[in-house]
């Protein structure tokens, strides 16, 4: 079995100022961070930090900072509407076919931005009793319309190969479940904690597993993460991406197009860029929608499809996701009797990636 080093995370500010990765007489303002919400960055990413960049993309995921204590009247501790969702507890049911399984409230390293930052780590619930974790799996079970079980959380990596073999057998011995999906940053965050052990209790009979790795810029994925990545791919699991447009982080597409290019090499299919929820104390990390459409119409013409993600928000209140990218389609007035007649078709503006426009149908 591989070793992990969790032991050795950083979880408070004082020992951030002894690694130099905060100054000392930040140490005040950063303990009352660190009072509201969890701080933990393992080895593995404190040695990606450069320390002698003030605007390192790395530290500026994962180091708090004075500004997480300024809260703007948007921001929201339920960001993306969880609870109203959630019949019994740990269980998100927003899309018919599909529920959120809340198993931990616990991460291998806590995100700055994070939506659900009031909920998860030190002084919260670790994991679901036993009983609510039964009534979930009754809630799932007496569900058929319920095709696809998202284990999230916290980070459902962080439990034991036993106990992830056990919920993954769960699943799938329930007929209508096909798909089991799981939300993670441990690739990137404690590579060996992606064992053989682990990717083992993730292959089950009965149910398709696939994996969603969190990273949002190309230095988290090192060579021990990229092994990790395909520790899972070669186990026949498949691999998606979810990242999130952070200002400072990966909002030019230089970043963005590294990143892109550096999942479809680790053969992660980018799944979704996630505009930046409205978590407390967050808004010195989120862009403008204008700047996200912005760069994904400069990402299209840049890297191959293979590279592209939705871009998607996640409408404040619970009411799901929504695709934002930029529209490439502008229709014409249209002047034929019947619009039903493809021969009379609605013309319409095409905008290639270029920004040159173009009809469609061509004048003939």
């Amino acid at each position: 079995m591989m070793k992990t080093n969790l032991a050795r995370t950083l979880r408070e500010p004082a020992e951030l100022v002894a690694e130099q990765l905060a100054p000392t007489e930040a140490l005040p303002v950063l303990e009352r961070v660190a009072a509201r919400y969890a701080v933990a960055i393992t080895p593995a990413l404190v040695e990606l930090i450069d320390k002698s960049d003030p605007d390192d993309p790395i530290a500026r995921q994962f180091v708090p900072s004075a500004a997480e204590l300024e809260v703007q009247p948007s921001e929201n501790a339920d960001p993306i509407g969880d609870h109203p969702h959630s019949p019994v507890p740990g269980i998100v049911h927003r899309y018919p076919d599909r529920v959120l399984f809340k198993l931990v409230h616990v991460c291998a390293v806590y995100c700055r931005f994070c939506f659900r930052r009031e909920m998860v780590g030190p002084g919260k619930e670790n994991a679901l009793s036993d009983s609510a974790y039964r009534t979930a799996i009754d809630y799932i079970r007496a569900h058929g319309e319920i095709w696809e079980v998202i284990l999230t959380g916290g980070d459902p990596l962080m439990l034991s190969p036993r106990r992830m073999g056990e919920i993954m057998a769960d699943l799938a011995a329930i007929d209508h479940v096909k798909i089991i999906r799981l939300h993670t940053r441990v690739p990137v965050a404690e590579p060996a904690r992606v064992s053989d052990e682990i990717v083992a209790a993730l292959r089950v009979e009965g149910a398709t597993t696939w994996v969603a790795v969190h990273v949002n810029h190309a230095r988290e994925l090192t060579g021990p993460a990229r092994a990790a990545c395909a520790r899972l791919v070669d186990a026949g699991i498949p691999l998606v991406s979810q990242s999130v447009l952070l200002r400072g982080v990966n909002d030019n597409v230089a970043a963005l197009s590294d990143l892109m290019r550096a999942f479809v090499e680790c053969r992660i299919k980018p799944y979704y860029l996630h505009h930046g929820d409205l978590a407390p104390g967050t808004a010195h990390l989120r862009t403008t929608l204008a700047e996200g459409q912005d760069l994904m119409r400069q990402l299209r013409g840049r890297v191959s499809g293979l590279c592209q993600p939705d871009y998607v928000i996640d409408i404040p209140g619970g009411a799901g996701k929504s695709p934002v990218g930029p529209n490439y389609v502008l229709p014409m007035q249209n002047t034929a009797p019947d619009a039903r007649d493809a021969a009379s078709e609605t013309r319409y503006r095409i905008v290639d990636y270029c920004g040159d426009v173009h009809l469609y149908p061509p004048e003939t």
